[in-house]
C-alpha cells in the first residue's frame, strides 16, 4: 500500500557532518527527480533499488548542495513503499532549505513517527518492533542498546507469536469439539489442553519477571542521593559523574537545590539527583530545598543514602532510614572510609537492602559501589538479547493475557466446561494480537506513533 508522499529530516538537525532527508510514499521518486540532478545524468526514476547516486540538489535553477541520494523501491524498504533518502551536508540551514525543496515539490510534511507508522500499517514490523525503534534511538548505554535491538529483530515479537498460535490452534480444537464431542479425530484430553495453557503461561510469566529488570536496562532508573549535611553527597555525585557538576565545600547546606545528571554505571544509566541535605532549619531559602530533596526521594527508583562513617547515626537518620525502608531500594554509601571510621555498619543494615563503605573524595569502593547497584536494582541474571518488554502498554498487555490464561486454567482444574475454557482463552488471544497490533485500534495506534519524533 503506497499512500501519499511524505517527507522530513530525519537526522539530528545541526549536529552532524551529514544532514538526511527522507522521503516515502507513491511519486516520491519522481517529486526528488524535480530536484536532483545526478553527475551520470540518469534519473531516480531509472535506478534500480538499493542504488545510490551522486549529484547536486537544486530549488529552480539555484543549486543547494551536492548530494548523495539512495532509492529504495517497494516493498523492499522501511516503509514498504517507494522511499528516496537525500544525504547532503548537516548544517542547520542546508537541512531545512533541501526539506523545504522537497516539500514545494509536491510532499507533505510527515507528522511524528508517520515512516514507522506506515511500516506497520504495510506489514514490515508489528507494533512491538515499532516500539522498540524509540527506544533504540533513546538508548544511553550498552544493555539499552542490546535489548532495544533484540525486540526490533523480534526476539518479544516470538515469543508472543508461539503462545499466540498455541492458543489459537487449541482454541479452534476446542470449538471443533463442541460441535463434535463425537468425532474420534479430536481427543478434549485435559492433561494436553493443561499441557498448552502452562506452557502459554511460562513464557508470559517469565516477559512479566523480567519487566522491571529491564525497563532499569531500558530507561534507566530515577536516583536520588540524600543525606544529612556535608555528609559528602555532592562529592558522590561529582565522583559519579566524572567533573565538577555540584558545588563542595566544608560549610553545611551548600546544596540547596536538586543537581540533576545521567551517568553510567556499568551498562545502565542512573538519571541522578544531588538533593540538599535533610535536616531541620529555620532558612526559608534551605527549607524549600529540604522539602525538595524530600520529594525526589519519595519519587526515586532508587535511593544512594550517603552517611559519614567518620561519626555516629543520627536519631534524624534513623528516622529517615525508617520511613522509607519498606518501600524504597535503599543503598547506604558509608563515605569518607579515608578517615578514622565510628559508624557502625551493622546497625543500618536493617533499614536497607545494602551497605557499600567508599571515599568520595578519593574514589576508593567506586567498583563495590557499582556492583551493589547492579544487584540491588536486580539486573545482572536479566539478558537484553532474550527480548524485554520495553513499554507500559507491552507490560500491562501481557499482564491481561496472563490473567486470562490463569482463569482458563483455574477452569479447567475446577471442571468447568470446556465452553467456560474457551471464553477465557479467546480473550487471551484477544488481547495478545492487541500487543501485536492485529487487533489494536487506531486510537492505540495512533497514540503509540505520537510519541515517535518526526522523521523515525
Amino acid at each position: 500500500m503506497q499512500l501519499d508522499p511524505i517527507a522530513a529530516i530525519s537526522t539530528a538537525q545541526g549536529q552532524g557532518g551529514i544532514g538526511v532527508i527522507r522521503v516515502s510514499g507513491e511519486g516520491s521518486i519522481s517529486i526528488v527527480d524535480k530536484v536532483f540532478r545526478s553527475v551520470s545524468g540518469k534519473t531516480l526514476a531509472e535506478t534500480s533499488g538499493y542504488t545510490a547516486r551522486f549529484g547536486k540538489i537544486y530549488d529552480q535553477s539555484e543549486e543547494l548542495d551536492e548530494a548523495v541520494v539512495l532509492v529504495f523501491r517497494a516493498p523492499h524498504s522501511y516503509t514498504g513503499e517507494d522511499v528516496v533518502e537525500i544525504s547532503c551536508h548537516g548544517g542547520l540551514y542546508i537541512t531545512k532549505r533541501v526539506l523545504r525543496t522537497v516539500l514545494a515539490a509536491g510532499a507533505q510534511p510527515a507528522g511524528p513517527g508517520e515512516f514507522t507508522k506506515r511500516a506497520f500499517l504495510n506489514g514490515k514490523i508489528d507494533l512491538i518492533k515499532a516500539e522498540s525503534v524509540m527506544k533504540i534511538i533513546e538508548a544511553t548505554g550498552k544493555s539499552a542498546a542490546r535489548a532495544a535491538v533484540a525486540v526490533n529483530n523480534g526476539a518479544v515479537s516470538r515469543k508472543i507469536a508461539e503462545a499466540t498460535e498455541d492458543l489459537i490452534d487449541l482454541s479452534a480444537r476446542l470449538a471443533v469439539w463442541a460441535d463434535y464431542p463425537d468425532d474420534a479425530d479430536f481427543d478434549a484430553d485435559f492433561n494436553s489442553i493443561k499441557e498448552i495453557l502452562s506452557r502459554a503461561k511460562a513464557r508470559l510469566d517469565l516477559l512479566l519477571k523480567n519487566y522491571d529488570a529491564g525497563k532499569v536496562l531500558i530507561n534507566g532508573v530515577n536516583t536520588a542521593i540524600v543525606g544529612a549535611p556535608n555528609v559528602g553527597k555532592s562529592t558522590l555525585m561529582n565522583m559519579l559523574v566524572g567533573s565538577e557538576r555540584s558545588i563542595v565545600t566544608e560549610i553545611p547546606g551548600t546544596t540547596r537545590d536538586i543537581v540533576e545528571e545521567s551517568v553510567a554505571l556499568g551498562d545502565i544509566t542512573l538519571r541522578i539527583c544531588d538533593t540538599a541535605g535533610i535536616h531541620a532549619t529555620k532558612d526559608p531559602v534551605e527549607a524549600i530545598g529540604v522539602d525538595r530533596a524530600k520529594d525526589k526521594l519519595m519519587s526515586a527508583d532508587l535511593v544512594i543514602f550517603v552517611l559519614d562513617g567518620s561519626r555516629s547515626l543520627t536519631d534524624g537518620e534513623v528516622d529517615l532510614l525508617n520511613s522509607i525502608k519498606e518501600n524504597k531500594n535503599v543503598l547506604a554509601v558509608v563515605n569518607k572510609s579515608d578517615l578514622n571510621q565510628v559508624l557502625d555498619c551493622d546497625a543500618i543494615k536493617k533499614f536497607v537492602k545494602d551497605v557499600v563503605k567508599i571515599s568520595a573524595k578519593t574514589g576508593a569502593g567506586a567498583e563495590e559501589l557499582e556492583k551493589s547497584v547492579l544487584k540491588i536494582l536486580e539486573v545482572a541474571q536479566v539478558d537484553p538479547s532474550e527480548g524485554i518488554l520495553v513499554s507500559e502498554r507491552q507490560y500491562f498487555t501481557v499482564k491481561t493475557a496472563l490473567k486470562s490464561v490463569k482463569e482458563a486454567l483455574s477452569a479447567l482444574e475446577s471442571g468447568l466446561t470446556l465452553d467456560a475454557v474457551t471464553v477465557s482463552i479467546n480473550s487471551a488471544i484477544d488481547e495478545l494480537l492487541v500487543l501485536t497490533g492485529e487487533k489494536a485500534t487506531q486510537v492505540v495506534v495512533d497514540e503509540l506513533f505520537s510519541k515517535f519524533c518526526v522523521g523515525k
